[in-house]
């Protein structure tokens, strides 16, 4: 036994008489719906604080997805004695597991955000900050299930809502003095569906930031202080310390190449139905980073059915000309009938918009 794999021994067994002696782990529903996030045993609410449960593991993936500004809180967590397997470079969750994301915004843009505490998890301080909503996907026996909890004003509980919900925010970015008022909407069962299932139209539900090459993300990176997501699972014993972990290039990395930056943001926004399956597959346009031939990626491609969307433009992506882009054009839109993604946003990502605007007018060649 490797002295690294004993130490993740010890700490695993201290870390279940820890929580065993501090709090009651956990609640996994196979067969019911609760009607109340607290029923997962997932989080506690005391005073000001929302707090992870201690069973649970805290991650960040290495590219995370824009939802309108929303900062997000995730959190995974496993049955005491169950274990993850990896399969094809991609972990197999057990029956049981829960993967969950919280979604928040400041008060005020000069606040604290999240701190951590002595334990290593994260909390939310609520009297600087608004839950908006938290998202679980769980592992059940059939599958992944997805339910969307809404926060109450009081945020003293969070309640399931399967048909969505919308609620309004004003939205004050750093530097600004200028609140954005926008309608944020909570999706329903069925658009959680939409993106977590990437193969179409039988496929099944999966997680889109929680898998093998998106958890490989270490401290630094997280800017928590913590331990990166696979090393708590291999501490908690839900993984084992042999696995080679993969990592994919992340978009907020500035020191990694333009072009890996690109596709990796591309992958993560939009792979989940512009792959060979997805549900964008008759486009013809394939951004889960799987295609190494140009056109495929958008590259000198007319559009096949983008109707008002393309904005009259000829191609997905002129090489050198961001402006006569579809692709780019879509981003940068806000009509429901033209922006994209079509889920998971009212606003317009600048940060992404000016990354791929970069990387388009970097590419040598024409149409």
């Amino acid at each position: 036994m490797t002295g690294f794999h004993l130490r993740s021994v010890v700490l695993s067994a201290y870390l279940l008489l820890l929580v065993a002696c501090t709090e009651s782990p956990p609640v996994f529903h196979e067969t019911e719906r609760p009607p109340r996030l607290s029923d997962w045993q997932l989080f506690a609410v005391e005073g000001n604080a929302f707090t992870p449960s201690e069973s649970s593991v805290v991650f960040r993936p290495n590219n995370p997805l824009f939802t309108d500004y929303a900062h997000k809180l995730r959190t995974l967590w496993i049955p005491q004695g169950l274990r993850a397997e990896i399969v094809d470079d991609e972990i197999n969750y057990p029956v049981g597991s829960v993967l969950s994301k919280t979604f928040y915004y400041p008060r005020a843009s000069s606040t604290t955000l999240a701190k951590v505490v002595d334990n290593g998890l994260q909390k939310i301080n609520l009297s600087e900050n608004q839950l908006i909503e938290t998202r679980l996907l769980v592992r059940k026996t059939d599958g992944w299930d997805a339910f969307p909890y809404v926060w109450n004003d009081e945020q003293s509980e969070a309640f399931l809502r399967v048909a969505g919900a919308s609620k309004q925010v004003s939205l004050l970015a750093q530097g600004s003095t200028q609140a954005t008022e926008f309608t944020y909407f909570v999706p329903n069962e069925n658009q959680c569906a939409g993106c977590h299932t990437t193969v179409h139209p039988d496929g099944d539900m999966h997680p889109l930031g929680a898998v093998f090459s998106q958890l490989n993300v270490g401290s630094s990176e997280m800017d928590t202080g913590i331990a990166s997501p696979l090393e708590q699972m291999v501490q908690h014993g839900w993984l084992s310390d042999e696995e080679v972990f993969p990592r994919s290039e992340s978009w907020q990395d500035p020191s990694a190449l333009l072009q890996g930056r690109a596709l990796a943001y591309l992958n993560m926004q939009c792979g989940h139905c512009h792959n060979p399956k997805g549900a964008a597959d008759t486009s013809g346009l394939i951004l889960d980073n799987s295609q190494t031939l140009a056109i495929n990626r958008g590259v000198c491609k007319p559009p096949v059915a983008a109707g008002g969307g393309a904005g009259d433009l000829r191609y997905a992506i002129v090489p050198g000309q961001p402006e006569e882009s579809i692709l780019l054009y879509r981003m940068r839109s806000d009509r429901p009938d033209e922006m994209m993604p079509e889920l998971g946003r009212s606003l317009i990502h600048s940060e992404g918009v000016d990354l791929i605007s970069r990387w388009i007018a970097d590419m040598p060649g024409a149409c």
